[in-house]
């Protein structure tokens, strides 16, 4: 499994204004970093199948579609297109405070 790996970008939500950008080898640090007493089913099947599929042991889609799940059974999964354009709308303002 590499940066490439998922067909598309998964984002999830860091907290109430921070949303992050998932490729693959992300999931694992991602899920490893998930608060002790959060973790369920879900979050093992999740973080199994990034694992696996980072040996090579299974496709990549479906460590994917695992991380989609657990996101979704979180409540932290965030629709690509408004999180695509909202980062559009950032890298297109400069930062600086207009006077």
């Amino acid at each position: 499994m590499n940066a490439e790996a998922f067909s598309s970008p998964i984002f999830v939500k860091r907290a109430s204004y921070i949303v992050q950008e998932i490729a693959s080898p992300d999931a694992i640090e991602f899920l490893n970093e998930w608060p002790e007493d959060r973790r369920d089913l879900t979050y093992e099947t999740a973080l199994r199948a990034c694992c696996d599929a980072y040996a090579g042991h299974i496709p990549v889609g479906a460590a994917s579609n695992a991380f989609i799940g657990f996101a979704k059974r979180v409540a932290i999964l965030e629709d690509p297109t408004s999180a695509m354009q909202w980062l559009a709308a950032c890298k297109a303002g400069s930062g600086k405070v207009q006077a």
